[in-house]
């Protein structure tokens, strides 16, 4: 099962919002130039891996400007703190998964509703799926449906699925990213994908019903 192409960041057009100040060209105190870069730099690089990321994790549509608002907002204050230990992606996409975890555990305790699965996706936003996972359906099925069948793949599960088969991250970056052995990043990889194949299964049998019921 080969891997979808890379989404470009160019492909994906979400509204940005500008985080007051902190979007600053400045380096921050103590940086040392050109080993860590500014923030205006990370949010322009970046703002399209966050953006998807956090709503392929499980981001309300409703809510995802202000998670990745919020995202931001924390990376611009930690920004001091990173020392290049891993790469600028690995670090911010640490920072994503917290924030949405956090707000998915405050959802479900408040407004599980709000956590049910949407048909979400922009057909601009995904990979090309004849190369990737779901390469047998079309690409404007996979916009159609990618987002539900997602939320059919267990949260730790889909983690690294989004990584690996919508980010192209390597299995080494994934294990550094969430804090994994690598054995546990294959073998989750391995299990999600398995899940992936059995929901888009279910979903592609229950549109040929409908569409059968229909006619």
């Amino acid at each position: 099962m080969g891997p979808p192409a890379n989404t470009k960041d160019s492909e994906v057009t979400p509204r940005r919002r500008v985080i007051g100040s902190a979007v600053d060209a400045t380096p921050p105190t103590g940086a040392s130039a050109p080993d860590r870069p500014t923030f205006a730099q990370i949010y322009d690089d970046y703002f399209a891996f966050v953006w998807r990321s956090a709503l392929r994790l499980g981001t309300p549509r409703a809510n995802i400007d202000d998670i990745v608002q919020e995202i931001f907002i924390i990376a611009n204050d930690r920004l001091p703190g990173f020392e290049g230990r891993s790469t600028v992606k690995t670090w911010l996409f640490g920072i994503v998964l917290n924030v949405v975890r956090t707000h998915r555990r405050s959802l479900a305790a408040k407004q599980p509703h709000a956590l049910r699965p949407e048909i979400l996706a922009d057909a601009d936003v995904l990979p090309d799926p004849a190369e990737g996972p779901h390469e047998r359906v079309t690409k404007a099925e996979a916009a159609r449906i990618l987002d539900r069948v997602l939320e059919d793949v267990d949260d730790e599960k889909r983690e690294v699925f989004v990584l690996a088969e919508l980010e192209q991250m390597t299995a080494p970056e994934i294990a550094a990213a969430l804090s994994l052995s690598l054995n546990t990043v294959y073998s989750r990889l391995r299990h999600a994908r398995h899940q992936f194949a059995k929901a888009v299964a279910r979903y592609r049998a229950h549109d040929r019903w409908r569409t059968r019921w229909m006619t």
